[in-house]
């Protein structure tokens, strides 16, 4: 009877154990989630290509497990620092939101490496109504006079000659954050040195058109342009015409007839009269 009371009282300790074991193990592992870590934050809302000032800053407790990469817990470590995208009030800064230490401020640190920012003049329609707005990407188009021949009357022609774009500012705002259209006279594009010649020469042949796209979609799509003709349908029609006309006519030409031969009179009825002895002859 004792030994069965003994045994009773070690089981019933062992499972107090695991119990006390298995609470002391949840704590820990909440204890450990609930720890955290100072994080410098924006204060305020900061535009792309501003730098950086402590009034700019704040630090906050950050979770531990949740701290994103190349954060900073000093706002020391960001004096003079240009962002090269924007940021809102409350997001963590990284350091991938940085432009290099020592880089100026102003749109220049937003351009990437080994791009250039260039600026063509734009209307309300060709400026796409006002929706191509920093941060998207746009289709440059140009029509221009197709030279054809020294005897033959230049073509219209239309064609893209730059896709993929990013459009860098509009005017002289930089702002990602506004959705709202903006008819402005200038939009400042992020090309390469090549497609910058590119865009130069087309602006001074002819008239520029910006094609808005998705900024999803990343396929390019090689076309040949379109002349008048080919709009028009015009060469197409003529070959048509030309295939199915069979061998060429010759011209007739005009012959004169020749003035109808006169006709003879006919022969008169003659009766002979005589009166008086005398005779005559009457004819009709």
């Amino acid at each position: 009877m004792r030994n069965l009371k003994a045994v009773g009282l070690f089981a019933l300790a062992l499972l107090a154990g695991l119990a006390a074991a298995i609470y002391a193990a949840g704590w820990m592992n909440q204890y450990a989630g609930n720890a955290s870590r100072k994080v410098v934050v924006a204060a305020v809302d900061i535009e792309l290509g501003s730098r950086i000032n402590p009034q700019m800053l704040t630090t906050v407790e950050w979770p531990t497990a949740a701290v994103p990469p190349g954060t900073f817990k000093d706002a020391a470590e960001l004096q003079d620092r240009v962002l090269k995208v924007g940021v809102l009030r409350g997001d963590a800064i990284q350091d991938r939101k940085l432009a290099p230490a020592g880089t100026q401020g102003g749109l220049s640190a937003v351009i990437q490496s080994g791009k250039r920012a260039m600026t063509v003049r734009v209307n309300d329609v060709v400026g796409v109504a006002g929706f191509a707005l920093p941060g998207n990407y746009v289709d440059v188009m140009v029509n221009a006079q197709q030279d054809r021949g020294r005897n033959e009357t230049p073509t219209p022609v239309s064609m893209t000659v730059l896709e993929q774009v990013l459009v860098l500012a509009v005017a002289q705002e930089a702002s990602r954050d506004d959705t709202k259209p903006k008819v402005v006279n200038a939009v400042t594009l992020e090309v390469s040195p090549g497609d910058a010649e590119k865009l130069d020469l087309a602006r001074s042949v002819g008239t520029l058109s910006l094609v808005l796209r998705n900024q999803l979609d990343k396929q390019a799509v090689a076309t040949a342009g379109i002349t008048k003709n080919d709009l028009l349908r015009i060469r197409a029609e003529q070959e048509t015409h030309a295939a199915g006309a069979g061998p060429a006519v010759q011209p007739v030409r005009y012959v004169p007839r020749p003035a109808p031969a006169p006709v003879p009179a006919r022969p008169a009825t003659c009766v002979e009269v005589i009166r008086n002895n005398m005779r005559a002859l009457e004819c009709f």
